[in-house]
């Protein structure tokens, strides 16, 4: 089917309906895929991604199911992984990158395109907003009046804290990290802490610290792992 010229409006950012049949259609198609994803308990991790591709209308097929569900869930160790509930308008317009970690009560407006890099990791409640509405009220004009937004990108190796939202148009630069609560109004560059509201740089990132290893963590993950736990 192809895309109308109002759509494509959308996905450009610029001023568009959304209460058109095509658009309508589309947010009912993803509140289904939505609804099943958030309501199905236990999930087994194949279901739990196969929903979410459901959401975001990816047609890859899965790799083959390996033997057992633990060997399952070593092959599909790099895929996404969404907790419930989620919400979107489209889903389709979201794009999550191997090892991404979303916890619960996420929020994606998705009007414009969003793009979440690789080994970035969400706490509860982020907002994501890459829709917005004209300010001139006799524009806005309700659900009769038109909308805009501009696309979110959130860079590789991001940590974005606990209620943070982050409004249409910005880029997150990789490494960097949000802290909770924070209203990210415009880019944050690469490997930087940024918290309030609006976001302000706080400080650098560290980096090359190898606390993992001087920590002991992960000699005693090893060690769980060597022990098969």
């Amino acid at each position: 089917m192809s895309t109308s010229e109002n759509s494509a409006r959308a996905l450009r950012g610029e001023m568009y309906y959304a209460f058109t049949p095509e658009l309508v259609a589309a947010r009912r198609r993803c509140a289904e895929a939505r609804h099943k994803f958030n309501n199905t308990a236990f999930a087994s991790r194949r279901k739990q991604i196969e929903m979410w591709n459901d959401i975001t209308n990816d047609k890859t097929p899965l790799p083959p199911p390996a033997a057992t569900e633990a060997e399952d869930e070593d092959l599909l160790a790099s895929y996404p992984w969404v907790e419930a509930p989620f919400y979107s308008d489209y889903g389709t317009n979201i794009h999550l990158a191997e090892n991404v970690y979303i916890n619960t009560s996420c929020t994606m407006i998705d009007t414009c395109p969003i793009y979440i890099g690789a080994r970035t990791l969400f706490a509860p409640n982020v907002h994501l907003y890459s829709g917005t509405h004209p300010l001139d009220p006799e524009v806005r004009n309700g659900t009769a009046g038109p909308e805009m937004g501009g696309e979110i990108r959130i860079g590789e190796d991001c940590w974005i804290g606990g209620g943070a939202i982050v409004l249409p148009g910005v880029t997150v630069g990789r490494g960097s990290t949000v802290g909770a609560g924070s209203v990210v109004t415009k880019d944050v560059p690469e490997y930087t802490v940024v918290a309030g509201n609006p976001a302000r740089v706080i400080k650098q990132v560290p980096r090359h610290t190898d606390e993992a290893r001087t920590s002991g963590a992960l000699a005693a993950l090893e060690r769980d792992q060597a022990a098969g736990k």
